[in-house]
C-alpha cells in the first residue's frame, strides 16, 4: 500500500484550518497543522513533508517569510508550496510567486479546488533542469542541450529570448509565472526589455505553437503558464 503524502498546514484560524484537515483526509492526505510561523517552520525542518500550505497572515512569522526562508534553504526548497491568504490584489499574487510559492489561493476558497491543485502540485513534482535534455509537449520537443524546437521531425525557429520563456515555462509547466520571472530568461538578443515585451513574446510563442491549439494560459494581472493540455483556437 502506497505511503500517504504528507501536508502540513500552517493556519490559525480553527475553522478553516478543520475545514482542510477534512478534506486532506477525503483526499487521501496526511495532514498536520500548526497554528504560527515561527512553529511552523521549526515543523517543516523537522518534519520535511511534501507539501506546505501556508497561509499569510500568521502570529509570530508572516507566511511571506516562512516561504522566502524555504526557498532560500538547501534543504527546503524543492518542497512545494501553496500561499493561502485573504490578501488577492495582483501585487500579493506577485510577490508570493515570486518567492517560489507554486500557486496562491485567495480566500474564501473551495477545498475541493485546493486538493485538487495539491494534487496537481504534487504531480508535477520538481525534477532539477539540469537533469533535463529533451522536453516533449504534444507534437513538440525542446531540445535544451541544443536551443532547438521541433515540432514532429521539423524544426521551428525561434528567438533565444522565446527559447528562454518556453523553457521555463515547461519546467514549471501547470505554474503561473510572473512577467518579472519570465524577464530572468529574457537573452541580450532584446535591445529594451521591460516586462510588457513578455506579452509580444508570449504572442509570437502562441503562432509558433498554434494556429489550432493554444498552449499557453494568461492568468490575467499575474502572468502566464503551460497547459497540461492545450484548448482549441476558436476561428
Amino acid at each position: 500500500m502506497a505511503q500517504k503524502k504528507r501536508i502540513l498546514l500552517i493556519e490559525d484560524e480553527e475553522d478553516i484550518a478543520a475545514l482542510i484537515k477534512l478534506q486532506a483526509e477525503l483526499s487521501g492526505y496526511k495532514l498536520h497543522v500548526e497554528v504560527d510561523g515561527i512553529n511552523g517552520f521549526r515543523a517543516i525542518e523537522r518534519e520535511k513533508p511534501d507539501l506546505v500550505i501556508v497561509d499569510v497572515m500568521l502570529p509570530g512569522q508572516n507566511g511571506l517569510d516562512v516561504c522566502r526562508k524555504m526557498k532560500s534553504s538547501a534543504e527546503l526548497k524543492n518542497i512545494p508550496v501553496i500561499i493561502l491568504s485573504a490578501k488577492s490584489e495582483e501585487i500579493d499574487i506577485c510577490l508570493g510567486l515570486e518567492l517560489g510559492a507554486d500557486d496562491y489561493i485567495g480566500k474564501p476558497f473551495s477545498s475541493k479546488v485546493l486538493f485538487s491543485k495539491v494534487k496537481a502540485v504534487l504531480r508535477r513534482g520538481k525534477e532539477p533542469e539540469k537533469s533535463v535534455k529533451t522536453v516533449a509537449f504534444g507534437d513538440f520537443t525542446l531540445d535544451i542541450s541544443r536551443y532547438l524546437l521541433k515540432k514532429k521531425n521539423d524544426p521551428v525557429t525561434i528567438t533565444l529570448s522565446e527559447f528562454g520563456i518556453l523553457k521555463r515555462l515547461l519546467m514549471n509547466r501547470g505554474k503561473v509565472l510572473t512577467r518579472n520571472q519570465l524577464l530572468d530568461d529574457i537573452h541580450n538578443d532584446d535591445a529594451f526589455i521591460v516586462d510588457r515585451n513578455i506579452d509580444v513574446h508570449i504572442a509570437a510563442l502562441r503562432k509558433k505553437l498554434g494556429p489550432n491549439f493554444d498552449w499557453i494560459e494568461t492568468v490575467r494581472g499575474v502572468g502566464y503558464r503551460l497547459r497540461d493540455e492545450p484548448i482549441p483556437v476558436k476561428k
